[in-house]
């Protein structure tokens, strides 16, 4: 690493602003202007993907951020060729950052005759050159052993404990977290030791997929103020349905933190009108007009962390470290004083 002098941001279309943003941050930290490599990612008539990068990379560390988030395909699409301009431009490693990693839910055969997309996927980005893999909140944590390359997954929890502990001051007694399935229960339970909070889970039994047919909560709600905590929030359905139930039994107030706002087809319309006071996800995934209007939608930023995890992997120190709130909070200083 003797001959590279700075780490270098390319970044694809699917969220530029988080990218400027990772950018920006990187320019604090160094002292130096660290902008975006410029490059023209662009679609001709036929919507095939073109890559044009304008500045030399040869030798250098480059980090490409690209979430895979809606529309999956091109934006797969478009990390991958511009990872193999990069390659095929001599750069000296390349990493992936991926805020949010698309087909994660295909991560095993459910049925007969279906395929492990997250598999596939992981393979085409070692097959375009990609050497290491930097992201957030998978879905599947196994999926980091479908790679044999380095992946390093960040975590949103300790952003959450610190923005809760900013919004929930003086309430901190009242609150529970509530994990809306059995397999967030890991998850759920992370958050709620990081904020000293009691544990509840809503068991859910679905009749066929899409549709929920029965919610039970596990635990003792009366009173409280409610944390749902999940790492992806789709179409809102389940979410406002256990927000919906756990006013029913009882919860004074009912919040949610998601790691990844995907927010397709109604999902905006029904977070508006359901019982949820907030719903606050990261900005891993660019927002939509309308998840910026809605009114009980806030957005955590991601850029802090994931440019404190770049500068770290080029420096080749611990990315672990990040896992941690208190390592986090003077990263954060100030942010959520303002939100």
């Amino acid at each position: 690493m003797a001959n590279i002098t700075e780490p270098k941001l390319i970044s694809g279309n699917a969220n530029r602003p988080l990218a400027t943003a990772i950018a920006r941050r990187m320019s604090m930290h160094r002292g130096v202007n660290m902008g975006l490599v410029e490059a023209r990612v662009e679609r001709f008539n036929d919507q095939e993907i073109f890559v044009e990068v304008f500045e030399n990379v040869r030798g250098e560390d480059m980090f490409i951020v690209q979430p895979t988030s809606n529309p999956a395909n091109d934006n797969l699409m478009e990390l991958l060729i511009i990872a193999d301009a990069l390659r095929r431009s001599s750069a000296s490693r390349i990493t992936a950052v991926i805020p949010y990693f698309g087909y994660a839910r295909q991560d095993r055969r459910t049925k007969a005759r279906t395929p492990i997309s997250a598999k596939l996927v992981a393979n085409m980005l070692v097959e375009a050159g990609i050497e290491r893999i930097l992201t957030l909140d998978l879905h599947a944590a196994q999926i980091q052993g479908f790679f044999d390359i380095p992946v390093d997954n960040l975590y949103a929890s300790p952003v959450f404990a610190l923005d809760i502990k900013h919004q929930f001051a003086g309430q901190m007694d009242d609150l529970m977290v509530v994990s809306p399935d059995v397999g967030g229960v890991a998850r759920a339970r992370e958050l709620a030791q990081r904020i000293n909070a009691p544990l509840s889970i809503v068991d859910k039994r679905r009749e066929k997929p899409g549709e929920v047919a029965e919610m039970t909560v596990i635990g003792n709600v009366e009173g409280k103020c409610c944390i749902i905590v999940d790492d992806l929030c789709d179409t809102a359905g389940t979410l406002c349905k256990a927000a919906d139930h756990l006013i029913e039994q009882g919860a004074k107030e009912v919040h949610a933190y998601i790691s990844h706002g995907v927010l397709s087809g109604p999902a905006q319309d029904r977070i508006t009108k359901s019982a949820m006071k907030s719903l606050v996800i990261t900005d891993s995934i660019q927002a939509t007009p309308a998840t910026q209007a809605a009114q009980n939608i806030r957005i955590v930023p991601t850029a802090p962390m994931f440019a404190q995890a770049i500068l770290n992997i080029w420096n080749g120190t611990s990315v672990s470290s990040l896992f941690d709130h208190t390592t986090l909070e003077p990263i954060y200083e100030g942010l959520f004083a303002r939100s």
